[in-house]
């Protein structure tokens, strides 16, 4: 699988990753075995990339990781990881006890001295702008507590505030077919200060994929049924942000579009690889057979320019309206 230097890090990772929140919590259940066969597949497949978190299943996913780990030392694999949804959501909980304690948590789960890369998970807008912020992370760096960090953020506001800051590795960000507003600005900001895009949420979880009707029902576990409007964390985060009823249609437009030989997903998927300035898209799997099909999509030939125009008169008629200028 072609791989992508992730900015700052200058550490090489697959142009599609894994993202492992599935694999934690709010997706409904995944078994141990089963999760552990996603990890296995993914790197069968060529991927190179874990993404995680401290709060997916309060350390699950992390924990499964190590264990991963430890069982495949041949296996090259990056794993970024993120903290802070742990703790109230305050601005002064970001502070170098708190990042310590955090950093040395994920490291146990990890089963690691030194994290490949810590992400602050979406935190209050404030913190973006804080000197005491980064100088703590300055000093995890120093400490070989961590090797790298980034951010995960929400707008795209926050990005670019990130994107500025001298040490900031990678950016984290939802992109995907129906969440655009990425491409005007944050990306070649990125791309022009040698910042790293990880685009999470590439299916629009799940809708993109083109399996959903307006009669599906999620379980009351999967944040798709609790967290539809925001009840829980942003909103930006479960179908990035649209009605359920008008992403259903839009998906079943987008699914149309998806060349002969692939899934609506892999297309989906294929569209975030070839945006510029992305590294990786990391998109999560609940089984063995998603983790390879995801995968497949980095061996798919680039969008025809008639699909990518498509794809964005999509998103301004039925789209646009709903999320570009919230996030």
């Amino acid at each position: 699988m072609e791989q992508r230097e992730l900015g700052r890090t200058h550490r090489q990772v697959s142009v599609v990753g894994l993202g492992t929140w599935q694999l934690g919590a709010d997706w409904g259940e995944v078994g141990e075995e089963e999760a552990l066969a996603v990890l296995e597949a993914s790197v069968e497949a060529g991927v190179t990339l874990f993404d995680t978190a401290d709060v997916y299943g309060d350390g699950r996913s992390e924990q499964l990781i190590g264990r991963f780990r430890k069982a495949r030392p041949d296996a090259e694999v990056f794993v970024a990881t993120k903290f802070g949804r742990r703790a109230e959501q305050r601005p002064e909980h970001y502070n170098l006890a708190n990042f310590r304690a955090w950093a040395d948590r994920s490291r146990a789960n990890l089963g690691v001295d030194r994290l490949d890369l810590v992400q602050l998970h979406c935190p209050p807008t404030p913190v973006f702008s804080s000197d005491e912020v980064f100088d703590a992370l300055d000093t995890l760096v120093a400490e070989e507590r961590i090797a790298a960090y980034g951010v995960s953020v929400e707008t795209c506001a926050e990005a670019l505030t990130a994107i500025a800051r001298p040490g900031v590795a990678s950016v984290q960000i939802i992109l995907n077919a129906f969440r655009l507003k990425p491409l005007e600005r944050v990306l070649p900001a990125a791309a022009a200060a040698g910042v790293g895009i990880l685009a999470r949420v590439p299916l629009a979880s799940g809708l993109l994929a083109g399996r959903y009707t307006r009669e599906t029902v999620f379980g009351a576990d999967d944040h798709r049924s609790y967290n539809r409007n925001g009840e829980a964390f942003d909103q930006g985060e479960t179908f990035s942000g649209v009605d359920y009823r008008t992403g259903v249609e839009a998906a079943a437009e987008f699914s149309a579009l998806a060349p002969a030989g692939a899934t609506p997903a892999q297309a989906a998927l294929r569209w975030v690889v070839q945006q510029p300035g992305v590294t990786s898209v990391i998109p999560g799997a609940r089984n063995p057979e998603q983790a390879r099909a995801n995968a497949a999509a980095a061996g798919l030939p680039p969008l025809p320019e008639a699909t990518l125009a498509a794809v964005r008169e999509l998103y301004d008629r039925r789209i646009r309206a709903q999320v570009h200028e919230r996030w």
